[in-house]
């Protein structure tokens, strides 16, 4: 059975000339870009919210694992355990955790090669938001979620079983990354951000 067609990510600039943009130096102007591209770099600059980066750290014998998705403009990371990796167990997942905001907050996510997405059109249906897909071996497409993961990865390091981590620890580590002060937010929290935007959402 074929799997199912699914849409490749470019990066939000890519550089012009030789050797920018894909690995190699390849050319990214046949890509599918998501709709209104214009909207995805502004995202960068507070402009527009809601586009999320998202990827999996798996667990120790390569069964279970965390889903973690960031949200560019804020950088605020929400993360699940799952003890599978299967294609309907991660998106359940992903359905959950898009519910936890409203639908202006969660308007696309960009996600790493992964098998475990192969029902994203069932995930884009249920939650609304439009799933794109990076390039094979580029995780540079994908750098808020990129950096992230390295960061939980200080509270759950490589070998972890994730069998074996509550759902408490995952929202202790979700709680601490979140109330972090970061630079790149003058300072301020993700936590502080995403109220923010919040509040906006709950007065329009």
């Amino acid at each position: 059975m074929n799997s199912p067609s699914r849409k490749p990510c470019v990066p939000d600039v890519a550089p012009e000339g030789p050797g920018h943009g894909c690995p190699g130096g390849a050319s990214v102007a046949g890509s599918v870009r998501p709709p209104s591209p214009t909207a995805r770099l502004r995202s960068r600059t507070g402009q527009f919210p809601g586009h999320w980066e998202g990827d999996l750290i798996i667990g120790k014998g390569g069964t279970s694992a965390l889903v973690t998705l960031n949200e560019r403009t804020t950088r605020y990371t929400m993360i699940q355990r799952v003890t599978s990796r299967d294609s309907t167990t991660v998106t359940d997942a992903l359905i959950q955790m898009a519910h936890r905001l409203p639908a202006t907050l969660m308007r696309t996510l960009t996600w790493d090669q992964g098998a475990e997405m192969a029902q994203h059109a069932r995930f884009t249906l249920a939650s609304g938001c439009q799933a794109y897909f990076c390039d094979p071996h580029s995780p540079w497409q994908r750098p808020t979620n990129e950096n992230s993961n390295g960061l939980i990865r200080d509270f759950f390091p490589k070998g972890t079983d994730f069998t074996h981590i509550t759902d408490t620890q995952v929202q202790h580590a979700e709680d601490l990354l979140n109330t972090r002060p970061r630079r790149v937010l003058d300072w301020a929290t993700p936590a502080e951000k995403i109220e923010q935007l919040l509040n906006v959402a709950h007065t329009t």
